[in-house]
């Protein structure tokens, strides 16, 4: 059987043999790999590497890859939202798993562990500012996962349907459909263990509207936040707001990589409370994250 040939259009290469956006080469990726959405994050990540190996800058893209406690660790910023991680998922599977001179797939599959570390709104009492939530389900607001082949089957379509009859969103043309994907499970037992809440997250495709802000537009739908704060499915209800997890771990599973997201609250929507200087308490999950990936 002949091997599948990526051409310069679908695997945009640049100058120095670097992959388009991230500019990075196969060998300057670990196998574990560390997300942030802040290039400023990656610092307060790399500042606890025994060893720095190799640093890249591209755009919002900034990757830091060295060693902690012996364990061969990359950290990558990936900016804001799911096209982004769009972006970023599919360049490091192609690092991993594309031979660049051939343009072909390696024979052997490389798999990889992506674990997002960022920010969040908390939606329930249960999670006040300060708490880390280990997302076990995520929900996309986005559509992203839409426009890849059999999304049916890595997703809780159950669970779709549920939501779409409590939003009243059925039939709605004017809003993605909605994707809902569990984050890999035994990545989330490693790294959640006891102490982090295990949620479910919406990811949403922006920060005002979509996760119901209003500043000087109003919304179209004013009560939906009030629709999702009392929305629950087999004992299930959404823990908090992001805008990246649905992409990474529905990308991830297609692929066959492992993938989850971990968040600090730094917003209560229900108490409306929200902490800005949150970057003062942050180290404590990146540590976490780093002794247990």
């Amino acid at each position: 059987m002949n091997a599948t040939y990526f051409p310069e259009s679908e695997l945009i290469l640049n100058a120095d043999g670097s992959i388009f956006h991230l500019h990075l080469t196969p060998e300057q990726i670990a196998d574990k790999i560390i997300l942030v959405g802040d290039p400023g994050r990656v610092t307060l990540v790399a500042q606890h590497f025994d060893t720095i190996e190799h640093e890249v800058e591209s755009r919002e893209f900034r990757t830091v890859t060295g060693t902690y406690k012996g364990k061969h660790l990359t950290v990558i910023s990936t900016g804001i939202g799911c096209d982004n991680i769009d972006i970023v998922v599919n360049e490091l599977d192609a690092l991993a798993n594309i031979d660049f001179a051939t343009r072909t797939e390696q024979p052997r599959f490389r798999q990889l562990e992506l674990v997002r570390l960022g920010t969040c709104g908390g939606l329930q009492k249960n999670c006040p500012e300060g708490t880390f939530i280990a997302s076990r389900k995520s929900l996309g607001f986005d559509g992203l996962l839409n426009f890849y082949a059999n999304r049916d089957q890595v997703c809780d379509l159950d669970f779709e349907a549920a939501f779409l009859n409590a939003m009243g969103w059925k039939g709605n043309q004017c809003i993605a459909h909605p994707y809902c994907i569990d984050n890999n499970e035994e990545l989330l037992d490693r790294i959640a263990q006891d102490d982090m809440v295990r949620g479910v997250t919406i990811a949403c495709g922006g920060f005002y509207g979509p996760q119901g802000r209003r500043l000087r537009l109003p919304l179209a739908d004013p009560h939906a936040n009030e629709k999702i704060m009392s929305f629950e499915h087999k004992g299930l209800v959404f823990t908090n707001f992001e805008m990246e997890s649905s992409a990474l771990a529905g990308l991830a599973a297609l692929m066959g990589h492992k993938a989850m997201t971990c968040c600090m609250v730094v917003a209560n929507r229900l108490a409306g409370k929200a902490n800005p200087n949150y970057k003062n308490s942050i180290d404590t999950l990146i540590t976490t994250v780093l002794d247990r990936i």
